[in-house]
């Protein structure tokens, strides 16, 4: 079940443009992922898996979200990550990854070219990034 939080985001998405969101996963298959993986994903994030699981935003210069379910799938190998202590759920178009801790709610872009996180770029949670996409991203400027 989604919060009216996300409701809220969802509805000011699809409003700023064409998103397009998968089927949901279910409860149980986030659960199993995370125990097949050894990962506890960010709540806020699994709220959102749950919805859709992964989904593309503001394409061609969006984002597009993984899920656990759906591809593409969330490889918790990925090398695009600075370190173990991050999952990479996403990327920008320009190809930077969008990673959550490992151990917390935080969301962050990470910029592969400088191999450095930019702090205005760390988001407190899922719901945080996305209220910023729009203007993350610069639609409308």
């Amino acid at each position: 079940m989604i919060s009216e939080e996300l409701k809220a985001i969802i509805d000011r998405l699809n409003e700023q443009g064409k998103m397009t969101f998968l089927e949901g996963a279910t409860e149980e298959q986030i659960a199993q992922f995370e125990k097949q993986h050894e990962v506890v994903l960010p709540e806020k994030y699994k709220e959102w898996l749950q919805h859709s699981d992964g989904g593309e935003f503001f394409l061609p210069t969006g984002v597009q979200l993984y899920g656990v379910a759906h591809s593409p799938l969330i490889d918790i190998e990925d090398d695009d990550r600075p370190d173990d202590n991050y999952i990479v759920i996403g990327a920008l178009a320009s190809g930077d990854p969008v990673l959550c801790e490992k151990a917390g709610e935080k969301i962050s872009i990470y910029d592969n070219e400088t191999g450095s996180f930019d702090d205005a770029l760390i988001y407190d949670d899922l719901f945080a990034f996305l209220n910023d996409l729009y203007d993350l991203l610069g639609i409308g400027e």
